[in-house]
């Protein structure tokens, strides 16, 4: 039987989500819950691999167990995992149902403070020294709806087949001090999202304009975009399927 699980997570104390040699993941928190309340050696397969100290609010991956499903795993695992992981339900799929290959989209939040704030140091950039203008970076994030080639904005040295990726919203938004952008896409690159962000922010402070952004990206050179953002701002907060 195959089984999907939806958990949640802070990264700060984790190398990412996916199995690390040498480094704590959450993946391996994961794994050894289940296999120690299940009895036997489960592996997880994820929805994706976020990179290290980054949070997901909705996270999924599938594994395969011979055997009933104890009513009360989901309690029972949230009193074995660490206090910064969280599994919110687990549900019978097909037997083929992949959590990665299977997903229709995947979106992220990346949070901004534009004051100083310690009760946000671990789930923000703090950026109060610096003046965004925000009109500026939404007018860039139109710009990147022309393109499906983000080489500039992938992690230099990856086994990926391809770089195109269908981006289907991305635009910023500001409550009070908090400055919020949110990006969704059929598919991310490594690193993706934080190199975008560090662009837009160059955007944002007058370093550049938000029509060079498209030069950064017909240029396919990591080299030419800004530097990521930190991850501490990163969240994954959804994943989509169609499970019927």
């Amino acid at each position: 039987m195959r089984y999907f699980i939806e958990f949640s997570y802070q990264g700060k104390n984790y190398f990412g989500y996916q199995i690390q040699p040498k480094e704590i993941s959450v993946q391996q928190e994961l794994e050894k819950a289940l296999s120690t309340l299940l009895r036997q050696n489960i592996k997880t397969t994820g929805a994706g691999r976020t990179d290290t100290g980054v949070h997901a609010k909705k996270m999924f991956a599938h594994f395969d167990f011979d055997g009933v499903l104890d009513d009360q795993l989901v309690y029972k695992l949230n009193s074995f995992l660490p206090q910064d992981i969280a599994v919110k339900k687990i549900f019978e799929v097909k037997e083929d149902f992949h959590a990665r290959f299977d997903a229709t989209f995947r979106t992220y939040e990346y949070y901004i403070s534009l004051e100083k704030n310690p009760f946000t140091l671990d789930h923000s950039w703090q950026m109060w020294k610096r003046k965004l203008d925000v009109d500026k970076m939404n007018e860039a994030c139109k710009i990147l709806f022309e393109y499906n080639d983000f080489t500039s904005f992938a992690k230099l040295h990856t086994d990926n087949k391809t770089n195109n990726c269908k981006i289907y919203k991305a635009f910023w938004e500001q409550n009070g001090t908090e400055l919020k952008f949110t990006i969704s896409a059929d598919r991310f690159l490594r690193n993706m999202v934080r190199a975008i962000v560090g662009t837009m922010v160059e955007i944002g402070n007058g370093k550049i304009k938000p029509e060079h952004l498209r030069t950064i990206i017909e240029e396919k050179n990591r080299n030419s975009a800004g530097t990521s953002a930190p991850a501490q701002g990163l969240f994954l907060v959804d994943v989509g399927y169609n499970f019927e």
